[in-house]
């Protein structure tokens, strides 16, 4: 499966970083970082994410990071994962 990111979550994700690499550049970098690596695992702990508590859909989970949540869909039919978006807790 692969993973897509949506225009939303790129652009909430930049304000998220503007707002770390004014108190820290190093920690938006650490933090992005991470992300990414939490992202690209997704398809392998797929089953170890909950149900979002934003959608009432099955398919459609939270992961939870460093005060924010990453919400993303699986598409078996398209056979993707989908990131939907990112907010600070």
């Amino acid at each position: 499966m692969k993973i897509v990111t949506t225009k939303l979550f790129e652009q909430q994700l930049e304000k998220i970083l503007e707002l770390i690499i004014e108190q820290d550049a190093t920690a938006a970098k650490n933090f992005k970082s991470y992300l990414d690596t939490i992202i690209l695992n997704i398809p392998s702990k797929e089953k170890k994410y909950k149900k979002s508590l934003y959608f009432d859909n099955d398919n459609i989970k939270d992961v939870y990071f460093q005060g924010c949540v990453v919400v993303f869909h699986v598409d078996k039919e398209r056979d993707e994962y989908l990131i939907m978006g990112i907010t600070s807790k």
